[in-house]
């Protein structure tokens, strides 16, 4: 998702366990555990492991999503549910490959610009309506429409023919012609180009289907008790305490095996309330790596190892604000921190340090690519060389990161610290409630901000390099523009040889990495959650796809 942020995780990855997860500068897991409040519904029995009478709930510490709308995700938070209880024509399994969901089938005419989808026969929305073509087209020019809202119509959807002259009709369009629902199963849809990935963007909860008739009916209040398509259904929320889901009986697939999800929201000690059997799942922090790896300690049975996310945790510049509209002045601050430092000393080695922007082991990474390192002697000349070498004519600098009043993440003190060391340049740290931070962030209204990542939607790289740093994307919070960077962008999106257009992403991302556009920090790396031994099936994934169904509890 998502924003997306994406957001992903800008701390620990072994504390992270959920992709749809973090807001703050620790796991979703510590930024709940401020607290001993437990959601009502969320305790189990208090009896013991051996005893007790499990229900089949499967429980677990989460974050209020901003949204449960489709259209207007922009993080990962609000993703991990909205996969949940929406789908789409296609999706991602676990191993991260796209294959058919409400479309049983589909051909690619041989320009490579007309799709045509066969959808599933007698496939409902929860409310037990039928899910016709026409609701597919409906949803996407509904997304398209600038009175909706989105901020990721253009980025998910812009390749369809129309799409783009919806958003910038201002409401005067409504029908997107590169879209036809050809009878009740079948939707066609045309793209103005030949596109590798375009099946991997229909993935993105942008392009899921929503019901026409429900939501002209119920009006705004339809996300009130939204119907889907997903494996789940909502069926409470109460902010900032609960959040659960029960099986939605019409999904078209095997149902879920358990009967619904309670997300606790209301706070708690992570730790403590796995150990007191009220959560079923939780990462594990660098305070208990080493009791729990301990063999002879209880919860050793319950440790499993966390496969990295597909994810960049970064500091964004927003280079038309000063004093970040200056590259030299950009480059003096990414010279002038060590992250190897902080790795080691602050996160024990378990984060990796970034200094390019695709994560490793992703299609299209490249290890060749060379980042800005630690060099004292260089940022010092970098900050002479830039227009606001002089502080008393330097602009105020403000660094936003999300929070609600706790202390800011420890990387994000101490890099600021190392800015005013080796630089003199002190900066402000301001923390704002998770909404207002993507609110913000996603009209580029912040100067300097912190506290969040980008994880992928889709095995691409396109997904980093065009949808971050493409000087008319919207996605681009930084405002980063270079027209040789648009360039290869462009070639790249209809580059049908992967090879060729992964070697044209390297080249922009080069480019964008020696212009300093932001501030890579960590990538994601292997971590540590416990899961109780009475869950089965739950797997982690680099990417945010539907996994409740699979989950038991035995």
């Amino acid at each position: 998702m998502i924003s997306k942020i994406k957001l992903s995780f800008f701390s620990l990855l072994l504390v992270a366990i959920f992709s749809c997860g973090s807001d703050s500068a620790v796991s979703e897991t510590e930024s709940i555990g401020k607290n001993s409040n437990v959601a009502p519904g969320l305790a189990n029995s208090s009896e013991s492991e051996s005893s007790a009478k499990r229900d089949n709930i499967f429980r677990l510490n989460f974050s209020d999503p901003p949204t449960f709308d489709p259209a207007l995700v922009t993080d990962t938070t609000s993703a991990s549910i909205i996969v949940e209880i929406f789908s789409g024509l296609v999706t991602l399994n676990k191993d991260l490959e796209i294959i058919p969901d409400l479309a049983e089938s589909w051909d690619i005419s041989d320009d490579g610009k007309k799709y045509t989808f066969n959808l599933r026969e007698g496939i409902k929305f929860s409310n037990g309506d039928p899910v016709k073509a026409s609701d597919f087209k409906w949803a996407i020019e509904r997304a398209s429409n600038p009175d909706t809202g989105s901020l990721n119509a253009e980025v998910y959807l812009g390749d369809i023919v129309g799409v783009k002259e919806v958003i910038e009709s201002g409401g005067s369009l409504t029908e997107v012609s590169g879209l036809k629902a050809i009878d009740d199963n079948t939707l066609e849809i045309t793209i103005d180009e030949p596109k590798t990935y375009f099946l991997a963007k229909l993935t993105y909860p942008t392009a899921f289907v929503l019901s026409k008739d429900y939501i002209e009916k119920q009006g705004e209040d339809w996300i009130d008790n939204p119907v889907g398509t997903g494996p789940f259904i909502l069926s409470e929320y109460q902010i900032g305490q609960t959040l659960k889901l029960k099986k939605n009986e019409n999904y078209w697939a095997d149902k879920a095996k358990v009967d619904g999800i309670i997300m606790n929201l209301a706070g708690g000690v992570s730790m403590a309330m796995y150990e007191n059997d009220e959560i079923d799942i939780t990462g594990v922090g660098l305070a208990d790596l080493e009791r729990v790896k301990d063999p002879n300690d209880s919860l050793s049975k319950d440790l499993v190892n966390v496969p990295p996310q597909f994810s960049l945790n970064y500091i964004g510049f927003n280079v038309n604000m000063p004093p970040f509209d200056d590259v030299n002045f950009r480059k003096a601050l990414s010279y002038a921190v060590d992250k190897e430092i902080i790795a080691e000393k602050i996160y024990s080695g378990l984060t990796k340090p970034s200094y390019s922007i695709i994560p490793p082991g992703f299609p299209g990474y490249s290890p060749s690519i060379k980042g800005i390192e630690f060099n004292e002697e260089l940022a010092k000349e970098y900050l002479a060389k830039s227009k606001y070498s002089d502080p008393s004519t330097r602009p105020r600098i403000i660094v936003t990161i999300p929070g609600t009043g706790g202390s800011p993440g420890l990387d994000t003190e101490v890099i600021s610290d190392m800015w005013k060391e080796t630089l003199g340049i002190e900066v402000e740290i301001q923390q704002v409630e998770w909404a207002t931070y993507l609110q913000d962030m996603n009209r580029k209204r912040l100067q300097l901000w912190a506290g969040s990542g980008w994880q992928a939607d889709y095995a691409d790289p396109q997904d980093f390099i065009d949808v971050l740093f493409y000087s008319k994307s919207d996605v681009n919070h930084g405002n980063y523009s270079n027209p040789e960077v648009d360039k290869l962008i462009l070639e790249a999106r209809t580059e049908v040889d992967n090879n060729r257009r992964f070697l044209l992403y390297n080249q922009a991302e080069q480019m964008i990495v020696d212009e300093a556009a932001i501030f890579p920090l960590w990538f994601d790396t292997d971590g540590y959650a416990l899961v109780k031994p009475w869950v089965k099936g739950y797997e982690f994934t680099p990417i945010i796809v539907p996994k409740f169904k699979d989950v038991e509890i035995k």
